[in-house]
């Protein structure tokens, strides 16, 4: 399914494209030259339980025909390796899991590295690569990590009287001018507004970014007490399954929760820049609040 040379360099760190490649791998039973590093090797360690991988983009590129690589913005890791790809002539496969910061995804330290193909997995994404990317390759694959989660999940809940939201957490990566970061910034706007949409009475169950550092929100929960918790859930599909609600600020789980027929509220506050998500649906906390 993958069309790609074999042998095939993977080479991972951000879970968004690490969900998408290691269902493709799975469906495909191809076993790769794999670097995971991250929330990837976390994700790698659950599906292929001790399957080996690598500790080095040399080790991986070592003998490869091509590399398929993900975008993310924690590492540094994935641009190093289609920079080291494109040195030894390899043809290079990037994958786009979201629908924001696309050219940025592909700079570092002044250096841009493109790869030779970009895959993305929805018309949505298709358009803004198009639009990022006007002279390059880009191909449209099947997104069979969204249909296994859409597979695993529940049929959504009655609402109740008190329901519980399950919270999407996820680094913001500004404080929007204000001091404190954006995400604790946006939970906070929530919790105080969110009887406009009648979930006054709501306990907010918490789960936070596989980036995030253990013990993050811990104070917040605190200063919260019995209004708050932490999701236990063992997967997103098990906590998306508990819940008629669903909020967040721009993360993809939300669009999952969205396609699994969830009320989705977008928290980003007034003085936050706009949402950048394209799906239909989304509530906007600020809008409703603005009427």
């Amino acid at each position: 399914m993958l069309d790609l040379p074999t042998p095939l360099a993977v080479v991972c760190h951000d879970a968004g494209a690490a969900n998408l490649v290691l269902a493709w791998l799975a469906a495909d039973e191809t076993r790769p030259r794999a670097l995971m590093c991250g929330p990837a090797k976390h994700l790698w360690a659950e599906r292929f339980g001790d399957a080996p991988t690598l500790d080095e983009i040399a080790q991986a590129l070592d003998g490869a025909a091509a590399l398929l690589s993900g975008t993310g913005w924690a590492s540094d890791l994935e641009h190093e390796a289609r920079r080291e790809a494109r040195a030894r002539g390899l043809r290079s496969v990037a994958v786009i899991d979201h629908w924001v910061n696309y050219p940025q995804r592909f700079q570092r330290h002044g250096e841009t590295v493109w790869p030779d193909e970009f895959w993305v997995t929805d018309e949505d994404a298709l358009a803004e690569a198009r639009r990022c990317f006007p002279e390059a390759t880009i191909r449209l694959q099947p997104n069979l990590w969204l249909r296994e989660q859409l597979a695993r999940i529940a049929p959504p809940p009655a609402a109740t009287r008190a329901p519980e939201v399950l919270y999407l957490l996820e680094p913001a990566r500004d404080d929007w001018g204000r001091g404190t970061p954006g995400e604790f910034q946006a939970l906070d706007y929530f919790i105080e507004e969110c009887g406009t949409l009648g979930l006054g009475d709501a306990t907010l169950v918490l789960r936070p970014h596989p980036s995030d550092p253990p013990g993050k929100y811990d104070a917040w929960l605190a200063r919260h007490g019995s209004r708050a918790c932490l999701d236990v859930s063992r997967s997103l599909a098990e906590a998306i399954g508990r819940c008629a609600w669903v909020a967040g600020m721009e993360s993809n789980a939300m669009v999952v929760a969205l396609a699994a027929r969830r009320r989705v509220v977008c928290t980003l506050p007034p003085w936050a820049p706009p949402c950048r998500l394209p799906q239909r649906g989304l509530i906007h906390l600020k809008e409703r609040i603005a009427r």
